[in-house]
């Protein structure tokens, strides 16, 4: 009964193809006509663009069934490219899909034929031989028609799909903005933290003691609160300009991309060679972007690989800029290894950049971030 009914659903899908052909057929002599009117008193136009609504339903309707049929979602394409695609689909529909039905019919013919076939009297073996090919006729008949069914359901799917190149640029478009979204809401969370544990526990101490200051008459308890509340405010200062700092650093703003990674690398106990050439600034919130990723690679490479020396390379050739940081460590670098490497990509693709490691066991290793830019400034460039 399994086999059976697996036999007869890409039959029916089979007949239901050679209909919705005839419908294609229908639809394009329909087309034809109303291109022909173009040129009589602009009628042409509304209808053709009336003829494209069947064509459209009928495009849903086969892409529906060949998601049915092949098991997954068939997304649209883009409304730009749709017509193009709705059309050779209905051009090439409307000779697929009666002529697979017309090759099972002129198969099952075959047998027909055969049957009508009279073996001479008393020869058995020409009995035989019309036997075992009324048998191999049916058997690719058979064999034909879910063969048939998938192809029809698989052209179906790359007629009407869209083009590989957009639905790639879709995906990878959805996946920048949500990194962008969850990169956004994590900086906004350590900003709170930050503020909560620095500068708003600090300034709520001033208050404390300002408000005990307030409250006593003794001289010299008040100095020692006021003193404390000056401390206090002293703190507070130093929270909020390092905050002020994590969010755009003063000296990417002063010196620009090169100087502030130039300025990072000093920081690191390990020396860096630093190799950059920049034609020209980049937009502030790359650099931003840039900056944090060199600033968070070198302290990897300041914490985990071990290293006596690394170097960092910053250039900018069609239209890509290009960072590599590298170290002579031990290697073994991956995203899921918690060292911050996928806090540097979740970064890189909210600019619709990428992130390639290489970082074999024993090392050396290379973060290579490569994100596309335009460039503005006068000229930068440090060796």
């Amino acid at each position: 009964m399994t086999r059976l009914r697996h036999l007869l659903q890409p039959a029916a899908g089979l007949l239901l193809n050679a209909a919705t052909g005839v419908a294609a057929w229908l639809l394009l002599a329909l087309l034809a006509g109303c291109a022909a009117l173009i040129p009589v008193g602009g009628l042409g136009f509304p209808l053709l663009t009336r003829a494209l609504t069947p064509v459209r339903a009928l495009t849903r309707f086969q892409r529906a069934w060949a998601a049915r049929a092949l098991g997954h979602e068939i997304p649209e394409p883009h409304r730009r490219g749709r017509t193009g695609r709705d059309l050779t689909w209905l051009a090439v529909h409307a000779l697929v899909g009666p002529s697979c039905v017309i090759t099972i019919g002129t198969l099952l013919s075959f047998v027909g034929v055969i049957l009508n076939l009279r073996p001479l009297e008393n020869s058995r073996w020409q009995t035989i031989t019309l036997s075992l090919a009324i048998l191999a006729f049916l058997a690719i008949a058979v064999a034909a028609i879910p063969l048939l069914h998938t192809l029809q359901a698989r052209l179906a799917e790359l007629l009407l799909r869209p083009a590989p190149s957009l639905a790639r640029r879709v995906r990878e478009l959805t996946e920048s903005r949500a990194a962008a979204i969850d990169a956004q809401a994590a900086e906004i969370r350590r900003i709170e933290r930050d503020l909560h544990d620095g500068a708003q526990a600090r300034l709520i101490a001033v208050r404390m003691n300002l408000g005990l200051a307030k409250s006593t008459n003794d001289p010299d308890q008040v100095r020692e609160l006021v003193g404390e509340a000056w401390e206090s405010v002293g703190q507070a200062l130093n929270d909020l300009r390092d905050l002020v700092r994590g969010i755009h650093p003063p000296v990417l703003a002063d010196r620009g991309l090169a100087g502030a990674i130039q300025a990072a690398a000093l920081l690191c106990p390990i020396p860096v060679q630093i190799d950059i050439d920049l034609p020209a600034r980049p937009q502030a919130p790359v650099e931003s972007a840039v900056y944090f990723a060199a600033a968070e690679a070198l302290t990897n490479v300041t914490k985990h690989s071990r290293a006596t020396r690394a170097w960092v390379r910053l250039c900018h050739q069609a239209g890509v800029l290009r960072l590599t940081v590298g170290d002579d460590g031990r290697g073994g670098a991956h995203p899921a290894a918690g060292t911050g490497l996928d806090g540097i990509r979740r970064r890189l693709s909210a600019f619709d950049g990428t992130l390639a490691i290489s970082s074999p066991p024993g090392g050396p290793s290379q973060l290579i971030m490569e994100l596309p830019c335009a460039l503005s400034s006068p000229k930068i460039s440090h060796s």
